[in-house]
């Protein structure tokens, strides 16, 4: 019976009756809907996110013959290339590609939304967000909270001057399983873990939850702010014990990112991970000048699990990777 999908006819009906809503929501605001490719030159250098990778053969001996190609993580260098180019404020709905786990939450293809808009700061990005969310979920409009006050209310201990010994003592202290913890040197991985273990299965209950300003030093593309050089202009947004989207006030500053770029390789060879190309396409249009905007991946598959209140996600998609 493995021919067959996995999600339900009703909720593949719903699927395209939520696709459709977005894109009239979008309409509306005169975001205009754009389709990038899937597959690149380079791929992001984060250290906790893992690229499908292929080799290109061009029967016709073509320069590019033999080079390897990136399935794309996200859609958002080659968006932001757009943005740099004139288009103006942009969406697209398309497929995204982590190598990573399969499971309730996850498949390794997934439908992705991602959105920018000109002139908009991280503030200004979370209430469309949120009005998104409520359109589609007949929800409330979501709390606002930073990671700062989450992290002290549920860890206790604030995230933006702990130590690594703090943070070690943390996971003593809620009694969490994991050994590891006490032979782990990377401040982020710790703040992470908790985060995940101790924060996030205790926001976003019965409305909505946007965490905003993240630590610095996980600024990822996102700019640091000017009042407080310990966060970043970063935000995610949290529902029923899911993570459904990360945003940012996007750094335009070119020097910056590639010095983050080149960070996160350096961080790779420490973890004995092999560093990843630099998408130097994306630097050009930094360089040429990426407008003032902000921007968000949203997980189209979730937001679905959420809205047919289903248990697992392989019940909103035709066919996971064990049916593909």
């Amino acid at each position: 019976m493995n021919w067959q999908p996995t999600a339900s006819l009703v909720n593949l009906k719903k699927r395209a009756e939520i696709l459709a809503l977005i894109r009239q929501f979008f309409t509306h605001r005169q975001v205009l809907e754009v389709d990038t490719q899937a597959l690149s030159h380079a791929t992001v250098t984060d250290l906790h996110l893992v690229s499908f990778e292929t080799q290109f053969i061009d029967t016709g001996a073509n320069a590019e013959s033999g080079k390897t190609l990136y399935l794309q993580t996200s859609p958002e260098f080659a968006m932001k290339r757009l943005l740099a180019s004139g288009s103006g404020c942009i969406y697209q709905i398309c497929k995204a590609f982590r190598n990573e786990e399969s499971g309730r939450n996850h498949n390794p293809e997934f439908t992705m939304l991602e959105w920018y808009r000109i002139g908009f700061d991280h503030f200004d990005l979370m209430a469309e967000v949120s009005e998104l969310a409520e359109l589609v979920l007949k929800c409330k409009p979501a709390e606002q909270v930073t990671y700062q006050q989450v992290f002290i209310n549920f860890v206790g201990i604030d995230p933006l001057q702990c130590s690594l010994d703090d943070l070690k003592q943390a996971v003593i202290d809620h009694k969490l399983n994991a050994d590891w913890v006490l032979k782990e040197n990377n401040l982020d991985t710790l703040l992470q873990y908790l985060f995940v273990e101790l924060v996030e299965p205790n926001i976003g209950k019965t409305i909505p939850c946007l965490v905003y300003n993240f630590p610095a030093s996980q600024a990822s593309l996102a700019k640091v702010s000017n009042t407080d050089s310990r966060v970043a202009e970063r935000f995610e947004l949290y529902f029923k014990g899911m993570e459904l989207a990360n945003g940012f006030h996007e750094l335009t500053d070119v020097n910056e990112q590639r010095r983050r770029f080149e960070a996160d390789n350096d961080l790779r060879v420490e973890y004995n991970l092999a560093p990843k190309p630099v998408d130097e396409n994306l630097l050009s249009a930094l360089q040429n000048s990426l407008p003032g905007c902000a921007g968000v991946a949203l997980g189209i598959d979730r937001l679905l699990m959420l809205a047919c209140a289903a248990k697992s996600i392989d019940e909103v998609i035709a066919f996971p990777v064990n049916r593909s």
